[in-house]
Order: C-alpha cells, then structure tokens, then sequence
C-alpha cells in the first residue's frame, strides 16, 4: 500500500496537466487583473485629497494586496469609480480562491 502511494506520488498523469494547467490559467489571469485594476486605482484615487495613491506603485500594492487578502489598510478608495474597482477585485479574489479550491478537490477526487 505505501509503495503504491510513493508511485503515485512520482507519477505524472493526465490529471497533474490538468491541474498544472487550471493553476497557471488562474495565475496568470489575476497578474493581468492585478496590473489593470493597479492603473484603474491610480487613475481614479491618486488625484482626491486625502488619498493613501500618490504613484502607480500604491496603486499596484493596492490593487495587489485586495487581490491577495481582499482587505487594505489604506484610506482608499475615496470615489465611486474607485470603490466598484475595489469590489470588483474582492469578487475576483472569492473567486479565483474559490476555482482554485475546486481544482484541487477535483484533482484529489479523480485518482481514485
């Protein structure tokens, strides 16, 4: 039974592609989301006063750091256009963290 497992373990199979391929799929959509709400923020939050965006490097910590914890410490975002971007990102992340999740469960599911 154990030597069965190790080799399923070193084992490369249709099913490992599979989930190699959602993940990278899933990788590189958030990089692209990421980067296009990083210069929708900085083009929305970085002019009103009292806004936490001074460059596109806040934006994209901004942006980064709602993708990744769907949570910020900072004062944005100040405008309307800037709070649907920041809902828009949190949506993502659910999302994104949900289908990840469900990749897993379905590679775990199909080797039996």
């Amino acid at each position: 039974m154990i030597r069965e497992e190790l080799h399923r373990l070193i084992t490369w199979e249709e099913r490992h592609q599979r989930l190699l391929a959602r993940l990278l799929v899933a990788a590189v959509l958030t990089l692209l989301i990421d980067v296009v709400g990083a210069v929708a923020v900085w083009h929305w939050e970085a002019g009103p006063k009292g806004s936490d965006i001074h460059g596109f490097t806040d934006a994209l910590f901004f942006s980064t750091y709602q993708v990744l914890t769907v949570s910020s410490s900072m004062k944005n975002p100040l405008t309307a256009a800037g709070k649907l971007i920041n809902v828009l990102l949190e949506l993502w992340a659910v999302l994104v963290v949900s289908a990840i999740a469900g990749s897993f469960a379905t590679f775990f599911t199909s080797s039996d």
